[in-house]
C-alpha cells in the first residue's frame, strides 16, 4: 500500500509539474492572428522571425483568417479562451469590439512607439479617454495611370474626372478612359465627399445618402455610363483584368491592385482627381490596420511588446518594402528608400486628404443599403430618387429599435409546469408493473440504439433548442436580451410596414416558393428523362454518360455556382458571348428579377438534376420486364406503358426523392448568395439568405436570425407533411 501511495504522489507531482511548465511555456509565447496574404504576409512573417530574434525564448504562434470570416471567428473564439493575443483588422471595428469586452486599452504600447506615428491613425484608435490598437497601415483608394494609353491618348489631363472623360475619342474601341467598382458605396463615397455630402453623419449617428449631394453624384456616375466613360457592371474582381490587359487607361483601386499587376504594365500612382474641372477634390475613406489587444490575452506583456514592436521603424520598413504598406510610422518616410517609391509616396498623399473611416456602430449597417441604392440607380436613372428613398428605409429598418426587454419569468414558469407534469408523469408510469417490465425486456434494444440516440440529440435536437431560445433574445453585435415573441411578432407584421414590400417575410417567402417549385420541376422532369434514356439497353456508351451526367453533383456546389456566375457576366460571360454571336444584345442578368431568377434556376438545375436522375435509374432498374413485355402483347404504346407502369411504379421512390429535394432547394444558401447575390435590390434573396443578412451585415442580431430560422424550420414540416398527404391521397385514389 505504501509504494502503491509513493506511485500515486509521484504522478501527481510529475502532472503538476507538467502543467507549471506547460503554463511557463505558455507564458513564452504569444499568438497572433492576421488577415494577410501574398506580399503582406510575407512581410509579417519577417517582422514576426525579427521579434523572436530579439527576444529569445519567445515564441510567436501566427494564424491566418480569410478577411471574410475573420471578425466573426474572433468575436467567437476570444471570449472563450481561444482566440489570439494579438491580432490585425481595421480600426472601423473597434465599437463592436469594445461592445463584446474583445479588445483593451493599446496605450502602454503606443508610449513605447512615442511620438513616431501619424496623427490620423491615433486618431483612428481614440475612443473617449483611451487608444485601442497600435496603428500599422493606412489604406485609401488612388488612380492608377498605365503609361501607354495615357500617352496613346495625347497625355490628357489627370485633375479631374471630366477631364479623363475626354480621352473616349482617343482610345481604342475596346479600351474605357477610367473603370472602377461604381455600384460600390465604398468606391462612391469619395465622389460624394467632393460633391459636399456623406454616407454616414458620423457626429449624429445616422445614414446620410440622400439629398441633392447624392443625386448629383448618381447622376454624374450616370453620364459616365452613358458616355462608356466607364464600363457597366464592373465589380472588384474585375479591375485588374480591364488593367492587365491594356483596356483601362485610369482605374481606382487600393494599395492591394500593386501586388496584383506584376509587371506586365507600365504605370504609375497618383492621388484621386476633382470630379469636375475646378471642383473639389474626391476625397475617399481611410482604413487604418491596426494591431489589437485582446482583453483575455494569456501574455498580455509580450502583446504589449510585440504590438510596439509592429509599429517600430524596424517593422516599419519591412512592411513598406517587402509588404508594399503605407506604414503609420512616420519616420520611415524620410529615409531614401521610401521617399523615391512614387506609389507609395502617392498613397501617403492620398491618405492625408482623405477620411478616416467613422467608427460609430450604426456605419456598418448603411453599407448594404447605400450599394443597393447605388446599384438600382445604376441601372436605372428614373428611378435615382426612388433608389436613394428605399435606401433610406432599409437603413431605417435595420436600424430600428429593439424590442423592449421582457421578464423571462412567465416561460420558466409554463417550463417548470411542463417538466412537473412530465416528471410525475413518469413517475406514474414507473409505478406500473406492467411497465417496469416492459422496460426490462427491452433493455438490449435500447442497448443498440442509445448511441443513435445521443449522436441525433447533439448534432440535430440540440441545435435546433439553442436555435429556438435565441429566437426570444434580441439585440445587436451579440449583446442578447430576452424579448419573449417580440421577434416573431415583428417578422409577422413585417416590422409595421406592407406585407409585401420588398424584404418583408412574405414577398421572400413567395420568391422561394417559386424558387423550390421550379426547381423541383425541372430536377424531376429533367432526371427522369436523363433516366429513361441511360436505361435503354440498346444505347451505347451508357456507362460513360452516366458518369458524365453525375459530374455535376459530384463538383462542390460553391464552385459551380462561381463558375455560373462568370457564365452570366455581362462584359465576359459565355452567355452573353452565345446571344452576340446570333445578333442578340448582351444581356445584364442580374439587372431584373427574371433574368436574375432565371441565372439562378439554371444553375441550381445544373446542380440538382443528376441526383434525380440517379434516383430514376435506380428505381427504373427495380421494374419487373414482364410488365412492359405483358403490355407489348396487349398492344400499349410507349406513352401508355410509361403513363400506366413506368410513372406508378418511381412514385413511391420518387416521392422521398421529392421531398429531400425541396427541402435541400428550399435552403439552398450557396446559389442565391453567390450567383446573383440576392439582385436587384433584394428581390431574389429566399428565406435562408435573408437570415443571413440579419445575423451577418445588419449588426449581428443573432435572435431575430433565429426566429427566421424557426420560421423557415415550421414552413418546412408544414410543406412537406402536405406534400405527402397530397401523395399519398393520389396514391389512395389510384388504388
Amino acid at each position: 500500500m505504501r509504494a502503491l501511495a509513493r506511485e500515486a504522489l509521484a504522478l501527481v507531482c510529475a502532472m503538476i509539474l507538467i502543467v507549471c511548465a506547460r503554463d511557463a511555456a505558455a507564458q513564452r509565447t504569444v499568438t497572433v492572428w492576421h488577415p494577410y496574404r501574398g506580399a503582406e504576409q510575407q512581410a509579417f512573417d519577417q517582422v514576426l522571425q525579427a521579434f523572436e530574434r530579439a527576444h529569445p525564448g519567445v515564441s510567436v504562434t501566427t494564424l491566418a483568417v480569410p478577411f471574410d470570416a475573420y471578425a466573426a471567428k474572433l468575436e467567437a473564439a476570444i471570449p472563450r479562451g481561444n482566440g489570439p493575443d494579438l491580432f490585425v483588422d481595421a480600426h472601423e471595428r473597434i465599437p463592436s469590439y469594445l461592445a463584446r469586452r474583445i479588445i483593451t486599452s493599446a496605450d502602454t504600447a503606443i508610449a513605447r512607439v512615442g511620438s513616431d506615428l501619424e496623427p490620423i491613425a491615433l486618431e483612428a484608435v481614440q475612443s473617449g479617454s483611451e487608444r485601442y490598437g497600435v496603428p500599422l497601415a493606412l489604406k485609401c483608394l488612388a488612380l492608377f495611370v498605365d503609361e501607354e494609353l495615357w500617352e496613346r491618348a495625347g497625355r490628357p489631363s489627370l485633375d479631374s474626372l471630366e477631364s479623363i472623360a475626354r480621352a473616349r475619342a482617343a482610345l481604342p474601341p475596346s479600351a474605357y478612359p477610367l473603370v472602377y467598382y461604381a455600384s460600390n458605396a465604398y468606391f462612391h463615397s469619395a465622389i460624394v465627399h467632393a460633391l459636399g455630402g456623406q454616407l454616414f453623419d458620423p457626429q449624429r449617428g445616422t445614414y446620410a445618402f440622400d439629398g441633392s449631394p447624392a443625386i448629383e453624384s448618381l447622376t454624374f456616375v450616370q453620364r459616365l455610363l452613358a458616355d462608356r466613360v466607364i464600363p457597366p457592371e464592373v465589380d472588384g474582381a474585375s479591375v485588374t483584368p480591364y488593367f492587365r490587359s491594356g483596356r483601362a487607361m485610369t482605374v481606382i483601386s487600393g494599395p492591394w491592385l500593386v501586388g496584383e499587376l506584376g509587371g506586365g504594365r507600365r504605370y504609375r500612382v497618383v492621388v484621386l482627381p476633382r470630379v469636375r474641372d475646378g471642383g473639389r477634390v474626391m476625397s475617399p475613406f481611410v482604413t487604418v490596420e491596426v494591431a489589437f489587444l485582446a482583453s483575455n490575452a494569456r501574455a498580455p506583456e509580450l502583446a504589449n511588446e510585440l504590438a510596439a514592436y509592429l509599429a517600430s521603424p524596424a517593422a516599419a520598413r519591412v512592411r513598406a518594402t517587402v509588404g508594399r504598406q503605407v506604414v503609420a510610422t512616420q519616420s520611415v518616410w524620410s529615409e531614401p528608400e521610401l521617399a523615391n517609391d512614387a506609389v507609395l509616396a502617392a498613397f501617403r498623399r492620398a491618405a492625408s486628404r482623405g477620411r478616416v473611416m467613422p467608427t460609430h456602430n450604426n456605419m456598418r449597417l448603411s453599407w448594404e443599403p447605400a450599394n443597393q441604392a447605388i446599384r438600382r440607380a445604376l441601372r436605372d436613372p428614373r428611378a435615382t430618387r426612388v433608389a436613394i428613398d428605399q435606401g433610406r428605409r432599409r437603413y431605417e429598418d435595420a436600424s430600428r429599435p429593439l424590442p423592449a426587454k421582457r421578464s423571462p419569468l412567465p416561460l420558466q414558469l409554463a417550463l417548470g409546469l411542463i417538466a412537473l407534469a412530465i416528471a410525475l408523469r413518469s413517475v406514474q408510469r414507473a409505478r406500473d408493473p406492467d411497465f417496469r417490465a416492459a422496460v426490462k425486456r427491452s433493455m438490449p434494444a435500447y442497448a443498440y440504439v442509445t448511441h443513435a440516440v445521443v449522436i441525433v440529440a447533439l448534432l440535430v435536437v440540440l441545435p435546433l433548442v439553442l436555435g429556438a431560445t435565441t429566437s426570444l433574445y434580441a439585440g445587436r453585435d451579440g449583446a442578447l436580451e430576452y424579448v419573449g415573441g417580440a421577434n416573431y411578432w415583428d417578422i409577422i407584421t413585417a416590422r409595421g410596414g406592407s406585407l409585401f414590400a420588398s424584404g418583408t417575410f412574405y414577398a421572400v417567402l413567395l420568391v422561394t416558393v417559386l424558387w423550390t417549385v421550379a426547381n423541383l420541376a425541372l430536377h424531376v422532369s429533367i432526371g427522369v428523362v436523363l433516366a429513361l434514356v441511360l436505361s435503354r439497353p440498346l444505347l451505347k456508351l451508357r456507362a460513360v454518360y452516366r458518369v458524365l451526367l453525375i459530374i455535376p453533383w459530384a463538383v462542390p456546389s460553391y464552385v459551380t455556382a462561381l463558375a455560373w456566375k462568370g457564365i452570366f457576366h455581362r462584359q465576359t460571360g459565355a452567355m452573353n458571348a452565345i446571344l452576340s454571336s446570333l445578333g442578340v444584345e448582351p444581356i445584364s442578368w442580374f439587372a431584373q428579377f427574371s433574368t436574375a431568377f432565371a441565372a439562378n434556376v439554371v444553375t441550381n438545375t445544373w446542380l440538382g438534376f443528376p441526383f434525380m436522375m440517379v434516383v430514376t435509374i435506380g428505381a427504373l432498374a427495380a421494374i419487373p420486364k414482364d410488365l412492359y413485355e405483358a403490355a407489348e402483347v396487349d398492344g400499349a404504346t410507349p406513352w401508355q406503358q410509361f403513363r400506366h407502369i413506368t410513372l406508378p411504379l418511381l412514385r413511391p421512390t420518387l416521392l422521398p426523392a421529392v421531398s429531400m429535394g425541396a427541402v435541400w432547394t428550399f435552403n439552398q444558401f450557396n446559389v442565391i448568395f453567390l450567383v446573383s447575390g440576392g439582385e436587384p435590390d433584394g428581390a431574389t434573396e429566399i428565406l435562408v439568405t435573408e437570415a443571413y443578412r440579419w445575423a451577418f451585415t445588419r449588426q449581428a442580431q443573432y435572435g431575430y436570425a433565429a426566429a427566421y430560422a424557426v420560421l423557415i424550420f415550421g414552413v418546412l414540416v408544414l410543406g412537406t407533411r402536405l406534400l405527402e398527404r397530397l401523395t399519398l391521397g393520389k396514391q389512395g385514389g389510384s388504388k
